[in-house]
């Protein structure tokens, strides 16, 4: 009976596979450079670690809030394939790549204000030294960062995954020989320990564009679109359709990284070694986050691309399939994680308060892995069909009003420690999923009743 339910999404699962894999793969990348990244830096000190773990979510809010933004770009690239118009697809390409570097330029000024304000936050006196030169290395990436998500979104709109893939995994094999030249001194460089890594990151940004431009410049595969990238005029109605498109996603994505980012902020108030717990757990974290998005980035895709033809109902069937890949995949993850609890935080640190602290943030992460899942693929779904601007409100419902009062009544008014701030998170992701749900599902029931009449 199951089988027999399942039938007419078979097709969607296997397309969903043959192109999420590579982003999947691209992401694991990302996932391998996170632990890398926290193993050599905790392994090379903890007090660094707890530096890490401060400066990278603080970034990975402004990374994401700009990759959300040029997802702006999928549905309109994905629509635009879809129906076979590839000239015009490179000029958006190129109207996205305006709009990334002056969003990046924005990014860059509100983390410079925060620079300035970082003795004010309430860290530990002893980390400030570290966090200083390492944020600087950051922010001098987040333009590279920009312009390598303009043609990432673009080649993953046209279906091709795989150039994406590649320059991430090289990029991300590039950051992590860097890492281990810079933080521990080899070869004859400086032992730069927690600066090093950041000075790697920011070479390897800037390595990927290039890489991306050149193929994109000189190989047949982009032929097509070189047409419409240079030889089409700039459209106003294109650029503010970007525009109403990245900004209520960069919005929903910069919200959601806001109330983790924002509950380390709480999780410094309890010392160094809760942050540096937090670091590790988020580092764990991530492997399930990014392996949803993959897949979540190709319901995108597949949704956007089937809107350009018209078929609502190979719409739902792919925004289902995804969550259907997604819940299987959570299984199964979640499942090796658990087993493997006991083990995980000395893989980081040889700090036996910061392994056990890792051990009771389990039961949390377990619980939100539902909700992550649920809200991933349904806020994909949404970018696919470009229905974007509920995500900015249910977003802040989710994460403003749910997630960060109640880590801050958990963890510090109630003092549960960092067990109780983590324990916002399931609440903040499950609402947001099931609200982005119900605006999809609803949607999709009014386009259909429309293209019925």
């Amino acid at each position: 009976m199951i089988r027999t339910a399942l039938h007419p999404y078979q097709p969607h699962y296997h397309a969903l596979l043959r192109l999420g894999l590579p982003i999947v793969v691209g992401q694991l990348g990302m996932i391998v450079l996170g632990f890398a990244d926290t193993l050599m830096i905790g392994q090379h000190s903890t007090l660094e670690l707890g530096a890490a773990s401060f400066v990278n979510n603080l970034f990975m809010l402004a990374i994401l809030f700009g990759t959300g933004f040029s997802y702006g770009l999928t549905p309109v690239v994905g629509s635009l394939f879809g129906s076979g118009r590839q000239a015009e697809a490179g000029q958006a390409l190129r109207h996205s790549l305006l709009a990334n570097g002056l969003i990046a330029l924005l990014l860059t000024a509100v983390m410079g204000i925060v620079y300035a304000c970082i003795g004010r936050l309430g860290q530990p006196t002893e980390l400030l030294p570290l966090i200083r030169p390492y944020f600087l290395a950051l922010l001098a990436s987040l333009l590279f960062v920009m312009l390598f998500n303009g043609f990432k979104q673009f080649a993953d709109g046209i279906t091709d995954t795989r150039t994406g893939m590649w320059i991430l995994l090289g990029g991300n094999l590039l950051n992590i020989l860097g890492n281990y030249l810079l933080i521990y001194g080899k070869l004859g460089l400086p032992e730069l320990g927690l600066l090093g890594a950041g000075i790697s990151t920011l070479f390897s940004r800037i390595v990927m564009v290039v890489v991306f431009l050149l193929l994109f410049l000189r190989t047949h595969r982009f032929r097509r679109y070189r047409v419409g990238l240079f030889r089409l005029g700039w459209s106003r109605p294109l650029f503010r359709r970007l525009q109403a498109l990245g900004w209520p996603i960069a919005l929903q994505m910069g919200m959601e990284t806001a109330s983790f980012s924002l509950s380390t902020i709480m999780v410094g108030w309890l010392g160094t070694i809760a942050l540096a717990s937090h670091q590790v757990m988020l580092t764990i974290s991530q492997l399930t986050f990014m392996i949803y998005y993959g897949i979540g980035a190709v319901v995108a895709i597949r949704v956007s691309n089937f809107r350009g033809q018209h078929d609502e109902t190979s719409v739902r069937r792919s925004a289902y399939a995804g969550f259907h890949l997604i819940l299987a995949t959570a299984l199964v993850i979640s499942s090796c994680i658990f087993l493997a609890r006991h083990y995980l935080g000395s893989l980081f640190t040889d700090s036996p308060e910061v392994t056990t602290t890792v051990v009771s943030l389990m039961v949390p992460f377990l619980i939100y892995q539902f909700g992550d899942g649920l809200q991933i693929t349904f806020a994909n779904a949404l970018r696919g069909i470009s229905d974007v601007k509920p995500l900015m409100f249910i977003s802040f419902i989710a994460y403003f009003l749910i997630s960060l009062p109640v880590g801050y009544l958990c963890g510090i008014v109630w003092q549960w420690g960092i067990v109780g701030v983590w324990l916002a998170f399931p609440f903040g992701l499950t609402s947001a999923g099931l609200m982005f749900w119900w605006r999809f599902r609803s949607s999709r029931t009014r386009a259909e009743m429309t293209s019925t009449h």
